[in-house]
């Protein structure tokens, strides 16, 4: 009988040990979802619509395989990483550009057009995006005029005067 009662002390025990870090750490309240990753759905949506809207534009104004969702996807994505100076991975997704059949002038033109835009502020991400995807379906596009862009700051060649 002794042994029965030491085992159902030893089963308590255990029990209560191992349930205590779990009500400590929660303090007895049942957890919430943060408010956060509510909303996240949501703007992963409007992201995710908004790029596939793009590729079904890209495909209704282009003709031939520049159009296909394959090639405008990959294209962009190479012709981004080109700007982006991140040569390794462009080429590497330039690699499977090729592989699907997708033109190579293409990324050539629309690269062109990019750089005749002038530049663009680093840190607003979907100028780059934005610029990329009128680039791609018009790679034909004027370049953005002179008075447009912000003037470069003047340097004396490099050297500072004393």
């Amino acid at each position: 009988m002794t042994s029965l009662r030491q085992f159902l002390a030893l089963l308590c025990l255990a029990s209560v040990s191992l349930s205590g870090p779990a009500v400590a750490q929660s303090g007895g309240k049942p957890a919430e979802p943060p408010k956060a990753a509510a909303t996240e759905p949501a703007v992963k949506d409007k992201e995710g619509q908004k790029k596939i809207d793009e590729i079904a534009e890209a495909t209704r104004t282009l003709t031939g395989p520049a159009g296909n969702p394959e090639c405008v996807w990959l294209g962009r994505r190479v012709v981004n990483l080109l700007w982006r100076d991140d040569l390794d991975t462009a080429f590497r997704h330039l690699d499977l550009y090729d592989r699907f059949g997708c033109p190579g002038a293409h990324i050539q033109a629309t690269f062109r057009c990019l750089v005749r835009q002038g530049n663009i502020d680093p840190k607003a991400q979907e100028t780059l995006n934005g610029r990329v995807h009128a680039c791609w379906l018009n790679p034909g596009l004027a370049p953005v005029a002179a008075d447009a862009m912000p003037a470069p700051a003047a340097t004396s060649g490099g050297t500072a005067k004393p």
